[in-house]
């Protein structure tokens, strides 16, 4: 099982993400978040997906980014939990290599 920790920044709802790879393509997704819609979207796309439809696309494409664009996701554009989700299941169903991302804001 691989774990990330996603802290989005200034709106403080962090989000915990777990993923768990099986013997085909198949990844068990589980969200646990202080961010409403995150919660709504985890909620309504559930917990089993093939791994290929979310880490083998082109940027923006995918379940989660189309249900972001589907109007139910009221989230600002630059929101990393998305990205943290696919990076968790990339690491787990070994399509990357677990490595820690970050944006830093220097002044």
């Amino acid at each position: 099982m691989t774990k990330v920790r996603i802290d989005p920044g200034i709106c403080g709802l962090k989000t915990l993400v777990e993923a768990q790879a099986d013997e085909e393509n198949g990844v068990t997704i589980r969200i646990n978040s202080a961010c409403p819609a995150v919660k709504g979207m985890a909620a309504e796309l559930g917990q089993e997906f093939d791994a290929f439809d979310i880490c083998l696309q082109k940027p923006g494409v995918g379940p989660f980014y189309e249900f972001a664009q589907g109007g139910k996701f009221p989230i600002h554009v630059s929101c990393p939990v998305i990205n943290g989700i696919i990076k968790c299941v990339e690491a787990e169903c070994h399509l990357a290599l677990k490595k820690n991302a970050s944006i830093e804001f220097i002044d």
